[in-house]
């Protein structure tokens, strides 16, 4: 192949992903404005400005465009605060970074993108592995900071990082969701998170003697639970 017959295929490619973009974000715009209810070929394709033959040209179907919108909105959200996230140092410090994320994420129109997605997987099967991998990027994120900020706490050696993290993202849904019926409720919910965080920082700041005391505590308190 020559250098004369690529440039135009490199073009061409450049300017297919350029409106398959621009149908994740039409798509991510109407269930967000929208709904999933008016979601459809003709109402993605308007609000990306493009015919809605290439829909199906570039998804197959609209069932799979909104599947890969989750997806696509899921990864750009997660990279606006993998930073932030990695800087955390205490639990504490999570639960004031995620209330942070909630209220941008709000404000943003995501809490309400979040809902019709979890809406729309509940009778369009697509949809179901797609969210389900949107928030396992979170989960994932929540868990790297998890096992790092508990490792040399008295928690450390009682808890799971990767159940805690799915706990804690389920519980940030939850309230997200939340939030659109009882506004007030959802902020109580969130203020008893931050206080747990401020109970497992008092944790944090005990002398090694008193650490030892609830670690020993926390170990007799396993054996009477257990088998």
């Amino acid at each position: 192949m020559t250098p004369e017959t690529s440039k135009p295929q490199a073009k061409g490619g450049s300017k297919a992903q350029e409106t398959k973009t621009r149908l994740l974000e039409g798509a991510l715009r109407v269930l967000t404005e929208q709904g999933i209810a008016k979601t459809s070929a003709r109402t993605v394709a308007a609000a990306a400005g493009v015919n809605q033959a290439l829909v199906f040209y570039h998804f197959g179907s609209v069932d799979e465009l909104l599947a890969a919108a989750c997806r696509y909105g899921a990864e750009k959200a997660v990279a606006r605060y993998r930073t932030r996230l990695a800087a955390v140092a205490s639990l504490s410090e999570l639960l004031a970074v995620g209330r942070e994320i909630h209220d941008q994420e709000r404000a943003g129109g995501h809490v309400a993108l979040l809902g019709q997605l979890l809406a729309g997987a509940q009778t369009h099967e697509p949809l179901v592995p797609a969210t389900a991998a949107g928030l396992d990027l979170w989960i994932a994120e929540i868990e790297q900071v998890l096992a790092r900020v508990l490792a040399g706490t008295p928690l450390g050696d009682f808890t799971d990082p990767a159940g805690l993290a799915r706990a804690v993202a389920a519980s940030f849904v939850g309230i997200e969701l939340y939030e659109g019926v009882d506004e007030t409720g959802a902020h109580a919910a969130l203020d008893a998170l931050e206080q747990l965080g401020a109970l497992v920082a008092a944790l944090e700041e005990l002398g090694p003697v008193a650490q030892r005391a609830v670690r020993h505590h926390l170990r007799r308190t396993g054996r009477r639970q257990g088998p």
